[in-house]
């Protein structure tokens, strides 16, 4: 095994990364001052070293299908965190949702809303070999990355916590021995301001440590017209410290602190579709934006919505070469997250609705790994994961001065009369229902909710690789994982109309009052029951039920109670298998079976309803017409329940995949080949009004990836990769749109490349360079969604098409200079669709960032 010295001590540096492995680079430019130690000669080529569970190997001769992303890289692309890392990597997609926090990772078409912090996401986020339970606590920028991983499909039995669509891993730069740093200022387009700086260095012969930092402003790309404010703008900062200790040569300590805010204005919401509710906005005086000018991103509120996130956490990564063939690795962690948004819910500068929401999350984990490196055929990693999450979420709906005039206005009464306060239709229901009169959305509240859940979890996973034969590999693989989760929702919906069921209500009134609950309705003759639900639930005898799309939010029934326990375990064993063959030194074949696991989620959110083998309402939820049920039969029914989805079940993946690595001169290729599935994937669907979580009874995807460099003369670099999936719902009959069965999966792109071209041309023997890089992004046409559930089916599409640049003079002293620009070409598509908030017809989206550009200062000593 290689041994690296770093300071006095001379200890080896090993790093296991628990997945694909550690990475140090080899590469055709000159290195970092802090890094020279880690790199190889420069004559061998632009070479990736994967240390994998027992053996240093080069990335080609790694069996996984695995995207690397360098740090210079990152750098020299203006690559700031992982939102922009899909424009180099074909095979993730990352989409942010109506919040700076709320952001979904998708690999190979796999992922999970993160806009509900009860969903765990199928694609797991690494930092520093810590786990990043939500996408919000991944997001700040990451100043010294040395790499970026982007595994894809399940790595359980190298990763204690599963996932079950791939990981994405996040290495940065250790403390060093030797004194030096960076400091990094870039200035661009939209006032975009970046400072970035580290430093690293010797504390004593046996420790050394390193400061890094940033802080990242920019104005928004859009405005909110009618109060004159940016919106999508950009504010954070984090800071970093960490601390190596050496007392052996056989023992290292590497401990890390960090701390990073988010204050920001978020999310550019604009018109696709101006449904017929947009003339109610109108009547009561607000305005939204225009449909026929989507990418102007100006839009229109009645405030500023606000996003803040707090993120801080700490880890010790403990490192013991036990013998000079076994090591032994800790990783102890524990973090915080605070998440807090305040939203326009309607998009449109009428006060007609409000969202808050305070989240807080608090996470424990413990991983421990033994590794091998014998001389013989057989060598294994076995490891241990534990994992403690509480998360706490306060929030609520708040009703506008203006919701109720809108209702009225949709229910078809005269603006005139609305505006100029007439009795009206709600007056008329208040008196007849005997609420107070004015009472009817007009509460200040809609719903208020607090929420909280606490997950535990502990897996055993490991590997072992026989060699027989010089070349020729076998692999097996395990995990075990046990999961845990306890939940409470609570809840208060003070809207009067949400609590009386129309079909009910008609019961009562048709009977004289004789009927008044379930079981003198039960009483009744069959005949009886017949008759009155037929009249009941015909809108030209019962004509309340016009009225039922005004009833948001129902009374809910809170968890735990005498039927939910408000608890989820699930258990699994997975496992791999995998055969690899070195047919030459420049060629590697391997063929693999993996499944993967992903514990149940929780929906914690409003709408949250019980699942229907605990309770099923009658026609039109009527509740006197309810089979029995466990909740039925606890008299816990309540007006308007519906069943639901507490919670998804768990997520199990199944992959074979095939792939070929080849390095040659100059050259290298890198081709996958796969058939993934997951059954009962936890489908999160926006539905106009609120979030519905299901199992898909299976989708699945089958495709391959292409990863290619070219070197053909020296100081140019070609880099060309693909990806091509083939996705099909195999089974989804309760979705909300139906029966997708057989359906294609829409937002996945069938072809995904990312190609690039960077030239570094040196100036003599001075040291002095140029490094010019383009890079290209392609996602092909695909439709953007399977229908909306309110709007309905659609051809919305969307097409990516980015072009990034930059040019960079590195000179020997340490000073660089550089210009850069992001979507150069100014590549316009909508990122994503929903159904309009509360109006029906309405089609809401968001547009993608504009072009940027500028230049950027950094001095390396």
């Amino acid at each position: 095994m290689r041994s690296i010295s770093t300071g006095p001590a001379g200890s080896r540096r090993f790093t296991l990364l628990a997945g694909a492995a550690a990475v140090a680079f080899t590469l055709p430019t000159v290195a970092f001052a802090q890094d020279e130690e880690e790199l190889e000669a420069p004559d061998e080529g632009n070479v990736i070293i994967v240390t994998a569970s027992k053996r240093e190997q080069t990335l080609q001769e790694t069996p996984i299908s695995v995207s690397v992303t360098s740090g210079e890289t990152l750098e020299d692309a203006q690559i700031r965190d992982v939102l922009d890392l899909q424009t180099v990597t074909p095979s993730l997609r990352v989409s942010q949702l109506q919040t700076a926090s709320a952001s979904t990772f998708i690999i190979r078409g796999f992922g999970n809303g993160d806009n509900n912090f009860g969903i765990e996401p199928s694609v797991g986020v690494f930092i520093d070999g810590v786990f990043r339970s939500r996408s919000a606590g991944a997001l700040s920028d990451l100043p010294n990355v040395q790499r970026i991983e982007v595994l894809n499909g399940p790595q359980s039995t190298l990763f204690g916590k599963n996932a079950s669509a791939g990981v994405i891993s996040v290495v940065t730069r250790e403390p060093q021995f030797d004194f030096g740093g960076t400091i990094e200022a870039s200035y661009g387009n939209y006032n975009a301001l970046v400072i970035k700086g580290d430093v690293t260095g010797p504390i004593s012969e046996n420790i050394a440590f390193s400061l890094d930092g940033s802080y990242n402003r920019r104005d928004g790309f859009g405005e909110i017209v009618n109060l004159g404010k940016d919106i999508n703008d950009r504010d954070r900062w984090s800071a970093r410290g960490q601390l190596l200790i050496e007392p052996s040569p056989d023992f290292k300590v590497r401990a890390i602190v960090d701390y990073s805010e988010i204050d920001e204005v978020c999310c550019t919401v604009g018109n696709v579709v101006a449904g017929p509710t947009a003339a109610g906005i109108v009547a009561v005086g607000g305005q939204l934006p225009p449909s026929n000018d989507f990418f102007s991103r100006d839009v229109f509120l009645n405030f500023v919505p606000r996003n803040t996130v707090k993120n801080y956490g700490g880890s010790i990564q403990m490192d013991w070469n036990a013998t000079d063939t076994v090591q032994l690795t800790s990783i102890t962690s524990y973090r915080e997250l605070e998440n807090f948004f305040l939203t326009d819910i309607d998009f449109t500068s009428a006060d007609i609705a409000t969202e808050t929401r305070a989240q807080q999350v608090e996470s424990f984990t413990q991983e421990l790994r033994l590794t091998t490196d014998f001389d013989g055929p057989v060598n294994f990693l076995l490891g241990g994961f534990y994992f403690d999450e509480s998360i706490a979420q306060q929030s609520a709906i708040q009703n506008g001065s203006q919701i109720r005039n809108f209702f009225e206005i949709l229910a078809g009464q005269n603006p005139v009369a609305v505006l100029t306060g007439q009795p009206t239709l709600f007056n008329q229901l208040e008196a007849s229902f005997g609420f107070p009169q004015e009472s009817i959305f007009n509460t200040p509240l809609l719903t208020n909710e607090v929420y909280g859940m606490d997950n535990t979890a502990w897996s055993v996973f490991g590997t072992v690789d026989f060699e027989p034969v010089d070349g020729l590999i076998f692999t097996g693989g395990f995990n075990y994982t046990d999961d845990s989760k306890d939940f409470a929702l609570s809840q208060q919906s003070f809207d009067p109309l949400a609590q009386v069921n129309f079909v009910d209500a008609f019961i009562v009134q048709a009977t004289g009052g004789t009927v008044t609950n379930r079981a003198a309705f039960q009483a009744l003759p069959a005949a009886n029951q017949a008759g009155l639900l037929a009249a009941a639930t015909n809108p030209n005898v019962n004509p309340l039920l016009g009225l039922r799309g005004f009833q948001f939010q129902p009374p809910f029934l809170n968890i735990p109670n005498a039927v939910e326990p408000g608890s989820t375990n699930d258990d699994k064993f997975t496992y791999l298998f995998r055969a690899s063959y070195e047919i030459s030194p420049e060629v590697n074949v391997y063929a693999s079976y993996a499944t993967g696991f992903k514990a149940s989620s929780v929906n914690l959110s409003r709408d949250s309803r019980p699942i229907n083998t605990d309770f099923l309402a009658g026609p039109l939820g009527s509740t006197f017409a309810a089979p029995s049920s466990p909740i039925v039969d606890a008299g816990l029914a309540l007006p308007n329940l519906a069943s639901g989805s507490r919670f998804a079940g768990p997520e199990e993946t199944e992959v074979y995949e095939v792939g070929i690595k080849a390095q040659f001169d100059g050259v290298s290729v890198n081709i996958a080949a796969f058939d993934q599935s997951i059954e009962g994937f936890q489908s999160f669907a926006f539905t106009g009004t609120g979030f519905a979580l299901r199992n898909a009874g299976k989708q699945s995807v089958k495709g391959f990836e292409l990863d290619s460099t070219i070197i053909p003369t020296d100081g140019l670099v070609l880099t060309f990769a693909m990806t091509y999936l083939d996705p099909l719902f195999d089974s989804f009959p309760g979705s909300v749109l139906g029966d997708l069965t057989g359906v294609t999966p829409a937002g996945i792109p069938e072809i995904a490349i990312a190609t690039s071209a960077t030239y570094t041309h040196e100036f003599g023997a001075s040291g002095n360079r140029l490094v010019t890089r383009i890079d290209y992004n392609h996602e092909s046409d695909t439709l953007i969604n399977n229908g909306l559930p309110t709007f309905g089916p659609n051809n919305f599409t969307r097409e990516v098409n980015l072009v990034n640049a930059s040019s960079t003079l590195k000179l020997d002293n340490g000073l660089e200079v550089g210009i850069w620009a992001r979507n150069l070409l100014n590549d316009e598509f909508i990122t994503t669709v929903f159904d309009g908030v509360a109006q029906a017809g309405t089609v809401s989206g968001y547009p993608n960032a504009p072009r940027t550009y500028g230049g950027v200062v950094r001095f390396r000593f």
